[in-house]
């Protein structure tokens, strides 16, 4: 905690760097207050990718107006009055092409957040799968491509995939079912587990990843970073990023300390909800080639099923920001 507090002590003082004026042309979060031109805007999502950020969003350091949005479209719309934003991993790829370079990734912020959860069927493993009707969300986006991957690497030809359009449309099928077998993310298992014990969570995609992908990683989410902005203020980005890092270190390292501020934010359902969550969210912090080598390789596979989802194309070496 006393090395977060100090780090806020020198985002404060960098935020009175030269930056360059921002001038938002979106609107804001509703509610949020119109950044100043020396502020920088940093936008996330109302889900697990911005668990990581809330002990840096609860000290309000200086110089940083943090919005919230419910959907990346929301971010996108905005892109214009963004300085910093959390958003998906192919997302990231696809506006840096259609772009022209005009963000970059400066860090992982979330690894898989996908998990297997089983209702009075025995799996353990994903060869357990074979043969059975599998409940998903994500059809056309990345959890298909993760999970096919995955599928397809195991060998696993027999299983058949029910994709519905929403997480908790497949948490509500499978608590009404008396048997059935699911892919949800974090922190949706965590609430179906609690509200129905029959449910458990049987197989960690992330893990699953890892063995069949070991020079890689399943990439949730990324922090990107406006190319003209980072080349500006190279040092209060460096100083943010520092900071971000001990706002996630913090919430891996005691997740009962930050879980009232990521059900503050309404990011889970309850403090108790999101304190459990946190482990399976895998929130983690990659920057430079750590960073390169954990998303390079993710975006490949999604490239491989379906060029759409990362921008047409796989970014260049300038997608990634390096301090």
């Amino acid at each position: 905690m006393k090395r977060i507090i100090a780090l806020f002590a020198v985002l404060a003082l960098s935020a009175c760097a030269t930056t360059e004026p921002t001038q938002p042309s979106g609107q804001s979060a509703p509610g949020t207050p119109s950044a100043s031109p020396q502020s920088a805007v940093v936008a996330s999502l109302k889900g697990p990718t911005t668990m990581g950020l809330v002990e840096l969003m609860a000290d309000k350091p200086e110089g940083y107006d943090f919005r919230l949005y419910g959907t990346a479209d929301e971010i996108v719309a905005n892109l214009d009055s963004i300085q910093l934003a959390l958003m998906p991993a192919n997302l990231a790829s696809v506006l840096y092409n259609k772009t022209g370079g005009a963000i970059q990734l400066a860090a992982v912020n979330t690894l898989g957040v996908l998990h297997v959860v089983a209702k009075g069927v025995d799996v353990a493993t994903l060869a357990d799968l074979a043969g059975k009707t599998v409940y998903s969300t994500g059809k056309g986006t990345t959890p298909q491509y993760v999970l096919e991957y995955l599928l397809a690497k195991n060998g696993l030809s027999g299983v058949k995939v029910e994709y519905l359009s929403e997480a908790t449309e497949v948490a509500a099928k499978l608590a009404a079912a008396k048997t059935g077998v699911a892919v949800l993310p974090e922190p949706y298992v965590t609430v179906l587990t609690a509200k129905d014990p029959a449910v458990k969570s049987v197989i960690d995609l992330n893990d699953e990843w890892d063995k069949a992908s070991p020079d890689s990683k399943q990439v949730t989410g990324v922090l990107v970073v406006k190319t003209a902005w980072a080349q500006a203020n190279p040092e209060r980005l460096a100083s943010f990023l520092d900071a971000y890092k001990a706002s996630i270190d913090a919430a891996n390292a005691d997740p009962a300390a930050v879980a009232p501020l990521i059900a503050e934010q309404g990011l889970a359902p309850s403090a108790a909800v999101a304190e459990k969550a946190i482990p399976g969210a895998h929130l983690a912090y990659l920057d430079g080639a750590q960073a390169k080598a954990a998303v390079a390789g993710y975006l490949k596979v999604l490239f491989d099923a379906d060029p759409a989802a990362v921008g047409g194309a796989l970014p260049d070496d300038g997608f990634y920001y390096s301090r």
